[in-house]
């Protein structure tokens, strides 16, 4: 270990990528909980936005939301496997961007509601440049110099891009959205080419197994929340209660689903880690849907809702197919056999037929259990047993 500074600040060197028993820190678990706020606040809008109507308003509220929250907390992690010194100075930075995270949801929002992205810019403008302090010094000591330095040039350089996104017309929003969220995403794939940062993959992809998790976990709050209204409700108990229990089925198929295939074997080199980084936003965005989903269809219901039955039944649907397909794609595709690479992408298109039956959630429910059931009777292909799941 590196001997501390007079300020008892530890040189940040690359660590080891090959460290043993590398698992999430007490800080990367303290970071994750305000994610779990601001994921929760953006769950909650894209709920009231589908039940009063405005789909697609919503929905690109939504995306333009998440893919902060995601890409933020993202950045974090990669940064962390490579350079976490868990010194006093690397944690005040760690808070920092934490601060901007809760700034951050607290303006979701105006920005779901009055299309204002102020509050939410200026938080993540934030959270950013925290992190840009964290690579200018990692700079002053790893032999990466080159890579670090473009990493902090390069995020900058986007902050200032977001900061025109204020002046941007209404009617050029989108492209303009599009266009620097594609400057984000290039600056990590820049700086790599001079020369890699390590990272632990054990350690990597236990944090996205986190993240999943918390998201996840809204659907099981959405699940309780049908309870809660069943309880005040003197009417619709059984289709209350039902759809509480098969969301919480739904939800547990896919963690199983999830958690199946080994995730670290995606992360061989950079391609394979900025394929599995990257794709995972379509993974997370659908899981944190899909409560909005359950809320949505709770609301038609109890007849609060201006969604139609088909309607209402797409909003839970979807997230379920599109997470389903996307973590095939990202990890189950490579060890799963015939059968799997069947049962796992068919079973994601059929859940998209439950709308056309009377009962919510029936048929998405039958079809999830029967994909972990072959999931249970087959075997990832290339791995050791003790890796199944």
């Amino acid at each position: 270990m590196s001997r501390a500074s007079s300020l008892r600040l530890r040189p940040m060197l690359p660590r080891d990528p090959h460290e043993s028993g590398r698992t999430a820190s007490t800080l990367e678990l303290f970071f994750d909980l305000v994610f779990v706020i601001a994921v929760s606040i953006t769950a909650v809008q894209l709920h009231h936005s589908l039940s009063e109507g405005h789909v697609g308003a919503g929905i690109l509220s939504y995306a333009m939301v998440f893919f902060a929250i995601w890409w933020a907390w993202m950045n974090f992690t990669w940064f962390a496997t490579s350079f976490d010194t868990d010194d006093w100075l690397y944690r005040v930075l760690t808070i920092v961007q934490m601060g901007g995270v809760l700034v951050l949801a607290a303006g979701v929002v105006p920005a779901f509601q009055d299309h204002d992205f102020r509050l939410a810019i200026l938080a993540y403008i934030v959270m950013r440049l925290a992190l840009v302090a964290q690579w200018l010094r990692a700079s002053r000591h790893t032999p990466l110099r080159r890579t670090a330095l473009t990493y902090a040039g390069g995020v900058v350089v986007v902050q200032g891009l977001w900061v025109l996104f204020l002046l941007v017309p209404a009617q050029l929003a989108i492209p303009a959205f599009i266009v620097f969220a594609l400057c984000e995403l290039a600056v990590p794939v820049l700086a790599e080419r001079s020369a890699t940062t390590p990272w632990n993959p054990h350690h990597i992809t236990e944090r996205y197994g986190l993240f999943a998790l918390i998201l996840l976990g809204e659907s099981l709050l959405a699940s309780a929340n049908a309870v809660i209204e069943a309880v005040g409700e003197g009417e619709h108990i059984g289709e209350l209660v039902a759809i509480s229990v098969l969301a919480l089925i739904v939800t547990a198929a896919l963690w199983w689903i999830y958690f199946w295939a080994p995730h670290h074997t995606a992360i061989t080199d950079l391609r394979g880690s900025i394929t599995y980084g990257y794709g995972h936003i379509v993974v997370f965005a659908a899981a944190g849907a899909l409560s909005a989903g359950i809320e949505a269809e709770i609301d038609y219901i109890l007849g609060h809702s201006h969604l139609s039955a088909l309607g209402a039944s797409f909003a839970y649907t979807v997230p379920i197919a599109v997470f389903v397909l996307g973590i095939w794609v990202l990890a189950i595709r490579r060890h799963g056999d015939a059968w799997v690479n069947t049962c796992v992408p068919l079973g994601a298109v059929l859940v998209l037929i439950d709308p056309l039956l009377p009962v919510p959630f029936a048929l998405t429910t039958i079809i999830m259990v029967g994909v972990v059931a072959v999931l249970v009777w087959r075997r990832p292909v290339g791995v050791e047993a003790a890796h199944a799941g």
